[in-house]
């Protein structure tokens, strides 16, 4: 649940349905926002006109796919809206973001401490869907939890739960470039081997 923040862009189509991205800003415990980037269907709203400022609720799935961009990929990530109302106002009482994973890990988890010894540890899930395909979710892991997932192992199966975060970075075009970029990530609040 977050506030509409952006217009609908359109993104592509599927056998004559429209699919549009907008942005919803959802609030932290610690009152920062994530900046959540969503792909809606033109048949579950009117594409044509300006919400931002309101509320709204979605449920969906998060999904991934490479875009080609000079000469590498590039993984967007995208809640894939399934169902949305809009609501009067945020209600303290829901949880605003909250996502489950269940999948495999992808890549060796990456283990390290931060210069104040804060323990983390990055994971890469593929998430399988129907029709064979499956999405690429990075995750991150914070101290008992960053301990225990650095000892996965390629193609082990895991739960997930946690909520997804977005967070700014620079990123170098050139020696003398750079363009300010959104990562998007989940932050994990609880997790469990599953094999």
């Amino acid at each position: 649940m977050g506030k509409v923040a952006s217009g609908f862009t359109f993104s592509h189509q599927v056998y004559g349905e429209g699919f549009y991205l907008v942005d919803v800003l959802v609030k932290r415990l610690s009152d920062s926002e994530d900046r959540i980037p969503l792909m809606v269907s033109e048949r579950l709203v009117d594409v044509t006109q300006d919400y931002e400022g309101e509320y709204i609720m979605v449920q969906g799935q998060f999904r991934s796919y490479n875009r080609h961009e000079e000469k590498k990929n590039r993984l967007v990530l995208s809640v894939f809206v399934r169902e949305l109302s809009f609501v009067e106002e945020e209600d303290d009482t829901v949880k605003t973001n909250q996502i489950f994973l269940d999948g495999y890990i992808c890549k060796p988890p990456v283990y390290r401490k931060t210069p104040l010894g804060r323990e983390i540890a990055d994971l890469l899930m593929a998430v399988n869907r129907p029709y064979g395909k499956s999405d690429y979710i990075p995750c991150i892991c914070w101290g008992r939890n960053a301990r225990y997932a650095s000892a996965f192992e390629v193609g082990g199966h895991v739960l997930i739960w946690g909520r997804i975060q977005s967070r700014e970075y620079m990123k170098r075009i050139s020696d003398n470039e750079t363009e300010k970029r959104i990562a998007y990530e989940v932050s994990v609040s609880k997790l469990e081997y599953a094999d």
